[in-house]
C-alpha cells in the first residue's frame, strides 16, 4: 500500500456525494452498462482528444463511483508522459505501473488502497525514457489480463490521442474507450481526427463525454454519448 501524502484532490463522487456532480458520475457509470449487452466491457480506457480536458479526473471519479456501487474497481495510470493519478488520489507515485513491469513487482505490494471501499489505485511510477514500448509489450497485456481475474473493472488513465501514440496502442488492448472533449476548448476537427486515429487502430470507442459545458445558471453539465446504442443524455457537472 503507498503512503497517503496529503487530502484527495477533485473527487466529488467521494468528498460530496449527494452533489449533482456526483450524481452525473453515477448516471454515466449506469450508461456505460448499456454500451452494447452482448459484449463485456470490464476494461475501459480514458483519453482525450487533446491535453488539459479533464480526462483523468473523470476516470478517477467514475471509479469511485464505481466502486461506490459494489464493484471491484482498480485504476492504472499508464499516462507515462504525465501521469496524474497520484496527484487527484493524494498518494505517492514512487512505486507502480512501470515497477510491476520492469521489476515484475506485485500490485498488490505497491497499489494504494483504502481511501474507498472497493477501489484500489495503481499508479505509473517512475516514468521510462520509452513509454510507447512499454505500453505495447506483451507485459502489459499480461498484467490487464492478470488484473481482470482480480477486479470487476480495470479502468486505464491513457495519454491524449492526438498527442502521442500511446493512446491507439492501449485502445487495442482493452473492451472499450471513452474520449472526453473540452466544451468551448477542443475543436471539431481534432475530435474527427482523434476519433478516426482510434478507428484506424482497430479500438472499440464506446462513448465521448462533453466536459465542462458552462450554463447560464453557472452549472456544468457532461454530454454523454453513447456510439452504439445512439443514445443520449445529459449529466449535470
Amino acid at each position: 500500500m503507498a503512503i497517503k501524502t496529503n487530502e484527495p484532490n477533485q473527487l466529488t463522487t467521494h468528498k460530496n456525494p449527494k452533489s449533482p456532480l456526483a450524481e452525473a458520475y453515477r448516471t454515466l457509470r449506469t450508461n456505460l452498462g448499456f454500451t452494447d449487452m452482448d459484449k463485456s466491457t470490464r476494461s475501459i480506457m480514458v483519453t482525450s482528444t487533446n491535453p488539459d480536458e479533464g480526462k483523468s479526473t473523470v476516470i478517477a471519479n467514475l471509479a469511485v463511483a464505481m466502486a461506490q456501487a459494489g464493484n471491484k474497481v482498480i485504476v492504472v495510470d499508464c499516462d507515462l508522459r504525465k501521469p496524474t493519478q497520484h496527484k487527484i488520489f493524494g498518494i505517492d507515485n514512487y512505486h507502480g505501473f512501470t515497477n510491476t513491469l520492469i521489476q515484475k513487482t506485485d500490485v498488490e505490494k505497491i497499489a494504494y488502497q483504502g481511501l474507498v471501499d472497493n477501489l484500489t489505485v495503481l499508479t505509473s511510477g517512475p516514468i521510462p525514457p520509452n513509454p510507447s514500448e512499454v505500453l505495447a509489450s506483451g507485459s502489459t497485456r499480461e498484467l490487464f489480463a492478470s488484473l481482470l481475474g482480480k477486479y470487476d473493472y480495470l479502468l486505464i488513465d491513457a495519454p491524449p490521442v492526438l498527442a502521442v501514440a500511446d493512446a491507439s496502442i492501449l485502445s487495442v488492448q482493452v473492451d472499450g474507450v471513452i474520449l472526453i472533449v473540452k466544451a468551448g476548448v477542443t475543436r471539431t476537427d481534432m475530435v474527427i481526427k482523434a476519433k478516426e486515429q482510434l478507428q484506424k487502430a482497430n479500438a472499440r470507442l464506446i462513448g465521448v463525454v462533453l466536459n465542462q459545458v458552462k450554463r447560464e445558471d453557472d452549472d456544468y453539465y457532461y454530454y454523454y454519448y453513447s456510439n452504439e446504442t445512439r443514445e443520449k443524455a445529459t449529466f449535470k457537472l
